[in-house]
C-alpha cells in the first residue's frame, strides 16, 4: 500500500487544497497535518487525520457511473492498494519513515457528499468506503509514494 494523494483543507468547510508529487506535509502529535484545520487533537483526537482507498472511492463512483477525483470526498490522504473495513479499527499504519497513525473508526459519509452527486453518501456508506479517522502517534513528514503498511509497534 502507498500514498497516492495528499490534501489539507486550511478551514471548516474550505477547498481542498491537494498537494504536488514533491510536495510533504508535516505531520504532528498535537496538529495533525500542518495547516489541516481539523488536526488538533483536542479532547479525544480520534479525527486528526483521515483516509480514503482509491479503490474503494472509485467502487463508489463506478456504482453511480460518474468520475470524480479522490478528494472531492475532503480526506487527507489517499492511499493504492487496500480496502478498509471495520476490522481495521484499533490498528497501526506506518506511513514513510517515521509517521504512525492510530485507525480510529470509519469516516462517515456527510450530507456534503450528496451536494457532489446525488447517491454518492449512501454509496460510500458501504463497506467502509467512505475511509477511516486515524489518530497520530508519532508525527514526522509523509510524501506522495510513501510507503504504508500495518505495524503492531507504537
Amino acid at each position: 500500500m502507498f500514498v497516492d494523494g495528499i490534501a489539507i483543507k486550511r478551514k471548516k468547510l474550505g477547498e481542498m487544497e491537494v498537494l504536488g508529487d514533491d510536495e510533504a506535509v508535516s505531520v504532528s502529535e498535537e496538529n495533525g497535518l500542518e495547516g489541516d484545520y481539523r488536526g488538533k487533537r483536542g479532547s479525544t483526537g480520534f479525527r486528526q487525520v483521515t483516509i480514503i482507498s482509491s479503490s474503494q472511492w472509485e467502487a463508489a463512483c463506478r456504482e453511480l457511473d460518474i468520475s470524480r477525483p479522490w478528494f472531492c470526498r475532503r480526506a487527507n490522504l489517499c492511499v493504492e492498494d487496500y480496502s478498509f473495513s471495520g476490522k481495521d479499527q484499533g490498528r497501526i499504519l506506518a506511513v514513510g519513515d517515521k509517521v504512525l497513525l492510530e485507525i480510529t473508526g470509519e469516516l462517515e459519509p456527510c450530507a456534503r457528499m450528496d451536494e457532489i452527486f446525488n447517491g454518492l453518501r449512501e454509496a460510500l456508506t458501504l463497506d467502509w468506503r467512505g475511509g477511516v479517522t486515524c489518530r497520530v502517534l508519532r508525527g514526522g513528514e509523509i510524501r506522495r509514494f510513501d510507503r504504508v503498511t500495518f505495524t503492531d509497534s507504537e
